[in-house]
């Protein structure tokens, strides 16, 4: 402290790292929430944030609490767990992934975390050295960018074409990729797009990145899987995910990159105990008519929304959610008078509708607009309804 003058002058100061990542869900609805008309008595309308679990058509199979009831009351996980994660949940994310896999894991391929988003934060960190660059796909989910950002990596992005499904862009993709870049990141089904890629693309994507057939390619990629139990369980806030190695010849573990998970592991917190104690009996024990019956009522509201958005001239959906509960819609803003761009946009409709939509410039889109499915069927029908509304009021006089 420097109190010359008769100013006290502190030795701290915020970091402004923090302040330059790149713009935050959380962040820019928490906005969007402060510019709603407090005098509107019709209920507000959330389509900004893809957490339906306040809905009663989203709620997770029982078994889930019951399994945390059963650990928490069996009083054997009240302690601090390994750092790695508890063995048995372990075990049981890599037996549950393996039935996907044409090989085996191991439960030392797996590592548990807070959440996917802590497993953002460690894998993007282990990543990070000097001069190398990672490729973020454009549209993307801003945790990616943001993490990156915080570890000085460089970002560099491969284009999603919406007119192909939001495919991978190849020719973007092979301009991009040198000897400094350390990882590529894809998200399968996409947020926010709300695509899956298909195996055959997925398979043209690594020929394409490896100029190798695609018999050696499990010879050759090392690939992390980073999940969690969040959606599709429908408990985004038990916060229980993992980091899995998937990777035949050691790559991960001959270059260090193992050993730097588990030193950031000893750092930093760790998924709840009774949580991860649970894990076990929900990943084994899930009935296969829960994940049925949520995947109609998605596929319903998909619908719904494909099919309201073309009653809106100002909104195009260039491809139905298939995988996912979101959406990118583009704005047509010639078609609006007094609307500058998609920020604009939400935070008008959010005054006059009291309908939350989150700006396409938070994903990297600038001008369209991510719509969230993960809410009411009735409630969705309300609020595209009342952005049809919206679009009248503001359309373009001819």
């Amino acid at each position: 402290m420097d109190s010359r003058n008769g100013i006290k002058k502190w030795g701290f100061q915020g970091n402004p790292e923090l302040n330059a990542s790149s713009i935050s869900v959380r962040g820019v609805l928490n906005q969007l929430f402060e510019n709603l008309d407090k005098e509107d008595k019709r209920p507000i309308i959330p389509l900004g944030r893809a957490d339906p679990t306040a809905f009663p058509s989203y709620q997770t199979t029982r078994l889930a609490p019951d399994a945390v009831a059963d650990a928490t009351l069996s009083y054997n996980f009240n302690s601090y767990p390994p750092t790695l994660g508890i063995a048995d949940a372990r075990r049981a994310v890599a037996e549950h992934l393996s039935k996907d896999f044409p090989y085996q894991l191991s439960p030392d391929d797996v590592y548990l975390t807070i959440g996917c988003t802590q497993a953002i934060e460690i894998v993007v960190s282990v990543l990070a050295r000097p001069n190398a660059n990672i490729l973020l796909p454009r549209p993307g989910y801003p945790q990616y960018e943001a993490r990156t950002s915080c570890s000085k990596l460089e970002a560099r992005h491969f284009d999603l074409i919406p007119e192909r499904g939001w495919e991978v862009d190849f020719d973007s993709v092979e301009a991009l990729a040198d000897e400094n870049t350390v990882a590529m990141v894809i998200i399968n089904p996409n947020n926010p797009c709300g695509n899956v890629f298909t195996y055959q693309h997925l398979k043209k994507f690594l020929e394409v990145i490896h100029l190798c057939p695609w018999e050696c390619l499990d010879q050759l990629v090392p690939v992390l899987t980073l999940g969690s139990i969040s959606k599709r369980w429908l408990v985004p806030g038990w916060r229980l995910g993992w980091i899995v190695t998937c990777d035949t010849n050691g790559i991960f573990q001959q270059s260090g990159f193992v050993e730097g998970v588990k030193n950031y592991l000893d750092i930093t917190t760790d998924p709840p105990t009774n949580i991860q104690g649970a894990l076990s009996q929900i990943l084994k024990h899930t009935k296969e008519d829960f994940f049925s019956k949520i995947l109609i009522t998605l596929r319903e509201a998909a619908d719904i929304l494909y099919d309201r958005i073309k009653e809106i001239p100002c909104l195009t959906c260039p491809h139905k959610p298939e995988g996912s509960m979101v959406a990118l819609v583009k704005l047509n803003l010639p078609l609006l008078d007094g609307i500058i761009d998609d920020v604009d946009f939400c935070i008008k409709l959010a005054k006059e509708e009291s309908v939350i939509v989150l700006p396409g410039i938070t994903v990297g889109l600038k001008n369209w607009l991510r719509i969230s499915t993960a809410i009411e069927h009735s409630s969705l029908e309300d609020g595209l309804g009342r952005i049809k509304a919206f679009y009248h009021r503001h359309a373009k006089k001819e």
